[in-house]
């Protein structure tokens, strides 16, 4: 089996002595700790560290050093092969080895060429466990060529040509960097006229005089040899319109006729690539750049776009002016037509490039070290993708595994190797290779079997220091194969530590999740296997909190008197803590007014920008603490200020300058009482179609009282005007004169135009209609328009009156519509309206998914998968998929209720979907529905599955008849759920002596066809506790818990142990039954009854003694009443410290046996209290178990209440 430590915690849990914790840990695959100490002595197979790239491009001017590191235990040695053979380095004295270390050393620097040593490398590093090898590592000079010697003739163009000056660079080694630049070593300025392309070629869509000049010069740079190579200088004469016809003239005779014309504009044409379409091929990972440079007058703009998809967001560049569209990381998902497009005012071009997306291998899952003990199982699983698909080739210590020794313990199964009761002898070093065209990966993965003792790394006496009622983390780093496990022990003498409070880790350390002062102590961790055991001691000191018992408060001072804060601590006495202020969480300001001592911060002759927020922090090295405290500084009342009010109202309006589509509008202001106004606002009402409705029309200076006011048509206007100071804005105006502009056609459309089809054959078109201000005119009306968008028809067009919505008859299902709504009035049209995209009616899909297939992952989980549908059968938007299943029943219970299908619906396109919740050892039948808008489709043909066994529920119930001196007859009902076939029940059972310690535990098997069983030989009147559960073939299922007593006289049945996963019993004493304590009671209720007579007769006599209220007022929140059925007391304990409550007993609230109530409830799952507390702590709930734990072999007692407690808690 493989050892592999999974990440979880194991809670185990702790009493009030010292405990015990024992860890057993699951055995997986083993990791090594990367620790110095042990990787020093730990015998491990090579594994190759460092080494030079596959494709090493060498500087023929230096030495040769082809890397290669490896580490492993003993240490390997190095070997290498050139070009497939062994490469013997002591026959060439130019080459030589690195000590301790493969690398290769090869001097050519004071003789030799480095051509001489072109090849394949490979490195072998080989111990006794294995061999690695390294990479096949191309080893290749650095090469810069001149360039060829040519005669470059002087170019001369006219004005606007286009032109393309060659750079042709030599081939080197890596390629060359290409950039064009004049005899002054200035970089050529570049533009969307003029750009150099991916090959090197400089471009002119058009070229212009200034383009003149003699040094148009391409430099090729080298940068692995930091060489740049240049290209003989081109000239470049761009002759103007009216030069050319002076050289015309001065060539010809007066009596002939010349004259040059200027370059006509003209369309954009591609410079590169050529003709309308291209190839392109990238490898996956790789940046995708292409190309599209045009010429044409005036310059092109260049636009790109991807057919049939979208650029993708954030991995898209543009580059050179939009000439050279980059994809970074390309995937085959970026495979695809994308096409170029060049546009100037004469016209636009295109071009088309196909993108192939190649994949070299890369890794899905790259083999890992695998470390077994002898006689474990362990598998190498090497998975890798790529375009196309590598193929998988295993070696074993550099060689093929197809030729190696045999090995009985390994089996191939493709792109996995199995093993399976390895042994020490046959460690090795694999190799994956993983190949296509394109390239190839290569993976070392040694197996390693080890048969080592257990090793603590963690240092030894360590001290960990904590606050009290923080986490402790206590270290054991330990390693070993087998897997050892761990035990935690505390003290010279204590016992394992197994209780709640703590939690073990699987890596070996031991949390103490609140550490109290009694966790002070040694702690020691031993790990053990079969090989031996190792053991080490830390230890923990509890310091106390650092607190601030007087902290600062806040403040409000007049300005220029002093105020102090305080800031007095209590801290453990042996850390010392350090004091600091801050303001505003700043540093205070560092003037002598600020003064600090021990206890208190003083500020005097106190400022205003002396008010903040003052803090305290006290920090130790363990802990911090912090408190705040406000000041607030104030001035001397000042003297009463004026009254301050909004504006009187603006009066006597007036409209002047009446135009269609304008007027002026004149006001005279109201009073500012005393705040200048700051504006006036001026608002209209259209008594024409929102008669009572005001609206905003503009805002004004507070200086002016006339506005120019822009209006629209059909409109009948009037006007109110409010001004606005700093204490607010005024009531409005008086309204003004109304004014009725002229009608006009619409001058907008309707909004939120959507066509959605309600049947399989309609469409409906809506829109919000306008609103009347926004007619312009009578007779609004609405024109809409509509055709198939993937046909070829014309628009259907239909006037219709002001409403919203119109249906179009007789339409295909579900196809695409182009729709548009104009409007239009008396008047006439508003403009042409925008086209918006719906789609016709939806009908009910036509095909079930088919394919469907059912794995069961366990016994509540199942995973679905089925075939998507044709998308033309959909006729409707995909919702998703939907998953109805159900549980079928035996005979007599279908004939008792209706099956009950269960509905799982999964959005969108996904083909595959977990059906949780399942019932175990049941059948299930499920079919899958495609769902559109419209509803679901045809269901799948029902496809059936079973569930595997669980464990069962706890029995209904357990009840024990009969009792005698010497027996006890159990009686019970199988579990509600067996969720499998019963193979037996467990009972447990232990007596319970006169000190509550619980005696040897009995364990014994019952067959699963029992219902009641009898225990004889019992001792006589002892009380008894038993355990009892079911099992199936999967495991134990929950138990239930009983007790009785095999005295006549006794109560004989009592409830469950409420306690879940308590170590001890029940203290109930049934001291109910005890002569002694019922004439005790009785005098008790007698003292009682004297007292309320005496405290009734001094109040009818006038004396105030008012017993209530002080009972009230001063009630004991731990005060539990008797119980009225057998006259024992309440019991409850605190789940944190498992300390018995002062005052009362621990008997169960009542005598019923009730089964245990589901496994889900959060009870099992959380650690508080199985009770409620008021605020001042008095008991408000009854105490409630969960489940009973395991119970414990063994005696443990604790302190039992006594019966002055029991009649403190009466009293």
């Amino acid at each position: 089996m493989q050892l592999k430590i999974m990440p979880k915690k194991k809670h185990l849990s702790a009493g009030r002595v010292p405990l015990v914790l024992f860890l057993c840990q699951m055995i997986g695959a083993l990791d090594v700790p990367l620790d110095p100490k042990l990787l020093d002595d730990l015998v491990q197979p090579p594994t190759i560290t460092q080494q030079s790239p596959k494709d090493y491009i060498i500087d023929p001017r230096e030495n040769i050093v082809i890397q290669c590191e490896a580490k492993g235990k003993p240490p390997p040695s190095f070997s290498w092969t050139r070009n497939g053979t062994h490469f013997d380095i002591d026959k060439d004295p130019l080459v030589t080895m690195k000590p301790g270390s493969g690398t290769l050393v090869i001097n050519i620097i004071t003789e030799g060429k480095a051509e001489t040593y072109e090849g394949v490398y490979q490195c072998t590093a080989r111990n006794e466990r294995g061999a690695a090898i390294s990479n096949n590592i191309v080893v290749r000079p650095s090469r810069s060529p001149l360039w060829t010697k040519e005669r470059l003739e002087p170019i001369t163009l006219r004005n606007g040509q286009s032109l393309v000056l060659p750079c042709r660079p030599p081939i080197g080694l890596p390629p060359a960097i290409i950039f064009w630049m004049d005899n002054s070593f200035q970089r050529l300025p570049q533009s969307e006229r003029v750009s150099q392309g991916l090959n090197g070629d400089l471009y002119f869509s058009n070229v212009l005089p200034e383009d003149t000049r003699e040094d148009y010069i391409c430099y090729a740079r080298f940068n692995h040899t930091q060489t740049i190579q240049q290209k003989q200088p081109i000239s470049l004469k761009v002759i103007s319109v009216d030069e050319l016809n002076d050289t015309i003239a001065a060539n010809l005779s007066d009596t002939e006729f010349y004259g040059a014309k200027p370059s006509k504009e003209r369309p954009p044409t591609f410079l590169t690539p050529e003709g309308n379409e291209s190839l392109k091929e990238e490898l996956r990972g790789n940046v995708l750049s292409l190309e599209c440079i045009a010429e044409g007058l005036p310059t092109p703009i260049i636009y790109w776009i991807k057919e049939d998809g979208t650029l993708p967001v954030n991995r898209t560049f543009y580059r050179n002016f939009k000439k050279t569209l980059q994809i970074t990381q390309v995937t085959e998902a970026d495979s695809g037509n994308y096409q170029c497009i060049a546009k100037n005012p004469l016209g636009a071009v295109h071009h088309t490039i196909a993108v192939t997306v190649k994949a070299a291998p890369y890794w899905i899952a790259a083999p890992q070290n695998l470390v077994l003990s002898p006689g474990e199982n362990g598998t190498l699983i090497c998975r890798a993708n790529g375009n196309p698909k590598p193929r998988i080739a295993w070696l074993t210590n550099g060689v093929p595994i197809e030729i190696a020794p045999d090995d009985p313990s390994r089996k191939i199964d493709g792109d996995t190797i199995i093993f399976s009761n390895v042994q020490e002898r046959l460690s090795a070093v694999y190799q994956c290779n993983a190949s296509n065209e394109y390239g190839y990966l290569l993976a070392n993965a040694f197996v390693n079997v080890l048969a080592e003792p257990p090793r603590i790394l963690t240092s030894a006496n360590i001290l960990y220091q904590v606050i009290a009622n923080r986490p402790a983390f206590l270290d054991c780093a330990f390693f070993g194969s087998p897997l050892p496990a761990i035990e935690w022990f505390k003290g010279t003498k204590g016992s394992a530590l197994h209780e709640d409070i703590y939690v073990l880790h699987d890596n070996g350390t031991l949390e103490i999740p609140v550490a109290q002062k009694d966790s002070t102590g040694t702690y020691t961790c031993v790990a053990r296997n079969k090989l031996g055991m190792a053991k080490n001691e830390v230890h923990l000191e509890i310091k106390d909190p650092t607190r601030i018992i007087k902290q600062p408060e806040h403040a409000v001072v007049q300005r220029g008197s002093r105020v102090s804060f305080d800031c007095k601590l209590k801290h453990d006495p042996t850390l010392v803590p350090t004091v600091m202020w801050l303001k505003d969480h700043g540093e205070l300001p560092n003037e002598e007014r600020f003064s600090i001592d021990k206890d208190h911060l003083v500020v005097t002759d106190v400022s205003d920008d002396d008010g903040g927020t003052y803090t305290c922090t006290a920090n130790t090295t363990l802990d911090s603490v912090s408190a705040s405290a406000v000041l607030r500084v104030v001035a001397p009342t000042p003297t009463p200020a004026p009254i301050y009010d909004v504006p009187n109202p603006p009066f006597d309006l007036e409209l002047t300058n009446q135009l269609d589509d304008s007027v002026q509008l004149t006001w005279t202001p109201g009073d500012d009482n005393n705040s200048p106004i700051t504006k006036f606002i001026i608002e209209y009402e259209d008594a024409m179609h929102e008669a009572g409705v005001w609206h905003h029309q503009a805002e004004v200076s507070g200086t002016q009282t006339t506005a120019q006011l822009k209006l629209s048509p059909y409109v009948n206007y009037s006007f109110r005007v409010m001004a606005e100071n700093n204490i607010g804005r005024s009531l409005p105006s008086e309204a003004s004169e109304q004014y009725l502009t002229k009608a006009a056609e619409p001058d907008q459309n309707p909004t939120a135009v959507e066509g959605l089809g309600t049947e399989p054959d309609n469409l409906v078109i809506t829109w919000k209609p306008l609103n009347g201000f926004e007619s312009n005119g009578p007779g609004l009306q609405y024109k809409v328009s509509w055709r198939q968008k993937d046909g070829d028809d014309e628009w259907t067009s239909v006037v219709v009156a002001n409403v919203s919505k119109y249906i179009v008859s007789g339409t295909p299902t579900f196809v695409p519509y182009l729709i548009k709504v104009q409007s239009l009035n008396d008047v006439g049209f508003a403009p042409e309206p925008a086209v918006v995209m719906g789609h016709s009616g939806e009908d009910l899909p036509m095909v079930a998914p088919g394919n469907v297939r059912v794995n069961v992952v366990n016994s509540t989980l199942a995973e679905v998968h089925w075939d998507p549908v044709p998308l033309k059968s959909i006729r409707g938007h995909l919702q998703g998929y939907r998953i109805y299943y159900w549980k079928v029943q035996s005979s007599s219970k279908r004939n008792r209720r209706h099956i009950e299908k269960k509905i799982l619906t999964f959005q969108g396109s996904k083909t595959h979907g977990m059906l949780p919740g399942l019932q175990p050892y049941s059948h299930y039948f499920l079919n899958v529905r495609v769902v559109n808008g419209k509803g679901e489709g045809p269901a799948s043909s029902d496809r059936g599955f079973h569930t595997p066994e669980g464990v069962p529920s706890a029995p209904s119930s357990l009840k024990i008849v009969n009792p005698t001196l010497d027996s006890l007859t159990l009686e019970w009902d199988p579990p509600s759920h067996p969720n499998g076939i019963l193979t037996e029940y467990t009972l447990k059972y232990q007596p319970i002596n006169s000190t509550h310690e619980l005696g040897p535990l009995v364990d014994l098997k019952i067959p699963a066809n029992k219902t009641r069983w009898t225990l004889k030989n019992l001792n006589f009147s002892t009380r008894y506790k038993f355990y009892f559960y079911a099992q199936t073939s999967v495991g134990s299922g929950s138990q239930i818990t009983e007790e009785a007593i095999t005295t006549v006289d006794e109560a004989g049945i009592l409830l469950p142990d409420v306690g879940a996963g308590k170590a001890m019993a029940s203290r109930q004493v049934d001291i109910a039954t005890q002569g002694w304590f019922i004439g005790l009671m009785c005098a008790v209720a007698l003292l009682i009854l004297i007292l309320l007579i005496v405290c009734f007769v001094r109040r009818n006599k006038g004396g105030k003694y008012p017993v209530k209220e002080k009972e009230d007022a001063h009630a004991d929140p731990e005060i539990q009443p008797m119980k009225e059925d057998d006259g024992t007391f309440g019991e409850y304990s605190d789940a944190e410290d498992h300390k018995p409550l002062k005052k009362g007993s621990r008997t169960p609230s009542d005598r019923t046996v009730e089964k245990e109530n589901s496994d889900d409830s959060l009870v099992d799952y959380g650690e508080g209290v199985n009770g409620q507390f008021n605020e001042d702590g008095s008991f408000i709930g009854q105490y409630s178990g969960k489940k009973e734990k395991e119970p414990a072999e063994g005696n443990e007692s604790s302190e039992a209440p006594s019966p002055v407690n029991a009649m403190n808690s009466f009293v």
